[in-house]
């Protein structure tokens, strides 16, 4: 009962770590800008950089869980 239940606990953390992992903007998202000389204004930078700052820290924090429900699942006899 309570493997299950982790179970589909770890499920649910698996498909969270994929949907803000795929919201995530790409590491060369802002070179295309660079290049073609668009100044973005001081607010639009915070506000990106803040939102990916966020995703970033849910990314890390999803993924631990997802690691420690692993190792739990791994350590509860069948």
């Amino acid at each position: 009962m309570v493997r299950t239940i982790i179970t589909v606990i770890q499920v649910i953390s698996a498909l969270a770590l994929i949907m803000v992992v795929m919201l995530q903007s790409g590491k060369n998202a802002g070179l295309s800008g660079a290049i073609a000389g668009v100044a973005d204004s001081f607010l639009s930078k915070s506000k990106a950089s803040t939102w990916d700052a966020k995703l970033t820290r849910a990314t890390k924090w999803v993924a631990i869980v997802f690691i420690v429900l692993t190792l739990v699942l791994s350590l509860i006899p069948a």
